[in-house]
Parts: structure tokens; sequence; C-alpha cells
């Protein structure tokens, strides 16, 4: 038999780092997860799968209006007719107390219990499918204790929406260690909530097939599900199904051997050229690209970030072919220079160093610098104190970090120009 395990498919969760750009592809983002999702239930039919698993957070919160179920329920639809039935569990995005909005299900869609862990029987496959849904977003006991024992001479499958121990980066839902899983003695555990594909073998199969769809720069690279096949009893193979519609890159540039902004622009494009030339052609890229480096370039990009931005927008529409584009453009270069071969310079610029390196302990300079830039940040417009990270040190009197980072890049700008 075969079937299909997914989780963390956020029905209708915007999109985010795209949409504030006039470039932006606003319209995929609005859709990318019911694409992803609708390409998932294409995916069931065609693999002639015999049942999909769902592991949690199937909405990303409750229904903004009815359409979000209005559309789950036609896809259910599809599935039905193709003989799949799905077994649906809640996680802490749609927890049984925060979805405010129903429907009634397909009569092929079996929702798990919130109240106590509840077993599916599919008697013609012999199989046996517990879960035990989200009552309450913050379930942070865990779950796993409760579940039955596998049920003798069946498939047994675990469908939990859980932290698992190791994982920080998510909070801490349901938590359970790997070995509690093991112990349990089900052939297949069906997890959701960390966006990650994982798998883990041993006395059981162990699986996060990750979300569906990335939704912003931390959720990189390809997102789908996973086909599983079970032959005689045991778990035979694993397979990822790749169903996004836009993928997001981070792409680091390194500035290095670079001199001016144009050597920099030159070497974002041979990065973007290289990275397109392995993508997927139907997929669209959404791309971060951060410039690195210690790098002679670094005075050359001082308060460029906005036009370096623009470059690098014109590089993705020549060879992107509307199917690029660049969520940010960051610069983290630090100075090439060495200080102290500047400050043996004996000039100008050199006095200018000694002054900005005492800088960040003189308060009276400090408060000097303060006083000025407060005029600028009082006059700006709303658009531009929310885009300024300084702004906020400036009204406060935290002038430091401002003068440690402005430090470097404007004596290198002042020696270029020089």
């Amino acid at each position: 038999m075969k079937f299909i395990h997914a989780a963390d498919i956020h029905l209708d969760s915007p999109l985010t780092g795209l949409s504030a750009y006039s470039d932006a592809p606003v319209e995929m983002l609005r859709n990318a997860t019911r694409d992803a999702f609708t390409n998932l239930v294409t995916e069931a039919i065609e693999q002639q799968a015999d049942f999909m698993v769902i592991a949690g957070d199937l909405y990303d919160g409750t229904w903004k209006d009815h359409n979000t179920g209005i559309y789950f329920c036609r896809e259910m639809g599809r599935l039905k007719k193709a003989g799949i039935p799905v077994y649906l569990l809640f996680g802490n995005h749609d927890a049984e107390s925060d979805m405010t909005k129903k429907l009634q299900w397909p009569e092929n869609v079996f929702a798990f219990d919130a109240r106590r862990p509840e077993t599916f029987f599919i008697d013609h496959l012999n199989v046996a499918l517990h879960g035990h849904s989200f009552k309450d977003r913050e379930t942070t006991e865990n779950l796993v204790t409760g579940y039955p024992a596998p049920v003798q001479g069946m498939f047994n499958i675990g469908v939990l929406h859980t932290a698992l121990e190791g994982n920080a980066a998510h909070a801490t839902y349901a938590p359970c260690s790997l070995e509690e899983l093991h112990a349990k003695g089900y052939h297949y555990w069906a997890l959701g909530h960390v966006h990650e594909h994982q798998v883990w073998h041993g006395a059981s199969t162990v699986v996060f097939p990750g979300n569906l769809q990335g939704r912003h720069i931390r959720e990189t690279g390809a997102r789908g599900a996973v086909l599983v096949t079970v032959d005689e009893g045991e778990v035979s193979k694993v397979e990822r199904l790749l169903v996004d519609v836009l993928r997001w890159h981070s792409l680091h540039i390194d500035a290095t051997d670079c001199d001016l902004l144009a050597d920099v622009v030159n070497a974002a494009r041979k990065g973007l050229e290289e990275l397109i030339a392995h993508h997927p052609a139907a997929i669209p890229a959404a791309v971060r690209v951060t410039v690195t480096g210690r790098t002679p370039a670094h005075g050359d990009l001082f308060g460029l970030e906005a036009q370096l931005r623009l470059e690098i927008l014109a590089i993705a529409a020549t060879i992107g072919m509307d199917r690029l584009w660049i969520e940010k453009v960051k610069i983290a270069t630090s100075v090439a220079n060495d200080s102290e071969a500047a400050r043996t310079r004996g000039d100008a610029l050199s006095d200018l160093q000694n002054i900005l390196e005492a800088a960040d302990t003189d308060p009276a300079f400090l408060e000097s610098l303060r006083a000025d830039l407060l005029m600028l940040v009082t006059k700006s417009p709303p658009e531009l104190q929310a885009a300024v990270p300084y702004f906020k040190g400036i009204r406060s009197g935290d002038l430091i970090q401002l003068v440690c980072e402005v430090r470097p890049g404007l004596l290198s700008y002042l020696a270029r120009k020089e």
C-alpha cells in the first residue's frame, strides 16, 4: 500500500518578505499555500495513494471567512471521487479552541478527537491510525504517553504534532523524545510542527515531512510531503513529494576580491546566474542576497544598499524571465584596510580616524551627535522611521552601535573619494 503524509500546510497563511516591493508576484504570494495543497491532492490521485494523513496545522488559525473551509472541502471532494480517505489531526495553529468557524467535513475526512487519543481502522488495508488533536494551542504536555498500545497484526501509524526534543527553533508543543516514539511499538510516526524534512529509522520509521510551502526567507529550499510505501507490513520506502509553487533561497556573495560597487554587482550577477541555472524551470525563486567579506569595496558600498538592490533587481529582470524575484539585499561587509596603516598616514583622514575611534567613549560628542541627528529623525516620514533601525537608538541616546558600525565604512568611503 501507499499513503501520503503531509503536515503544516497553513492554508491561506500570507507569505512575507516580498509583498512590500512593486515587482513582487503578489497574486502568487496570496495563493501559494492553496496552490501547493492543490498540487498535493493531484499527486495523491496520480500516485493512487490509499489514504492521506495530515499531521497538524492544516490551517494557520481561525478562518477570516468561510472561503478557506469551502476550498478545503472542494479539494477533499476530489479525493473522495478518487476513493482516498484523509485522516486529519489538528495542531497548535488550528487547535479546537482557536477555530471559531467550522464546516461539516466530506464523508472521506476523519478528524482525530481533541479530548483523548483516538484510533481509526482501515480494515481492508490492515491499518490502525492513532492520534490526538490539540484542544488548546498551548498544549505543552507529552501526549505520547496517552497513545494506545499498537494493535497486534495491523500496521500501526501514530499521528502527532510535536516539537520533538532537539528542535529548539520550534515552540515546545507536545514535547517528547525519539526514544519514546520508538518504544511505543508503532511501525510509522507521522509527525508535524517542525517545518524541515527529517527522517529517522529504527524500531519505528519517524518522519517530519516539512511544511508544504515555504512562507518566508527562513524556510528556504524545496518543500512538500512524503509518499510512504509499505510492503508486507513494513515501511519499504519514504519518498519526498515536492509540491511548492515558490521556492526561497539565501544567496551569499563574497565581495572579498571586489574593489568597487560595479565589481560587487558583477559578482551578484554570476551568483544569480548560477542559482537560476540549477533551479527548476517551473518554480519561481525568491532570493535574499547578502554581500559579505572584508573587502576594498566596503567604502564604495557605504550607504548604497538601495542602489545595490536596484542593480540586482535589474539583473534579476534580465536573467529571471519572470521566475526570479529579490526578497531583500543586505550588505554585511567589513573594511579591508588595516586601521594601523590608515593611522600612519599622518593626514586629516588619520586624524578623523583617531577622533572616531574615541567617539563611542566621549559622552559630549555622543550628545552633540544625538542633537544633530534628532533633527533628521523628527522630520522623517513615518515609512522612513520604520525602515531605519538606528532611529530608535538616536531617540534613546544609545548611539554607540551606530558610531561603531558607521566608522569603518565612512573612513573607507572618504579614503576612496580622496
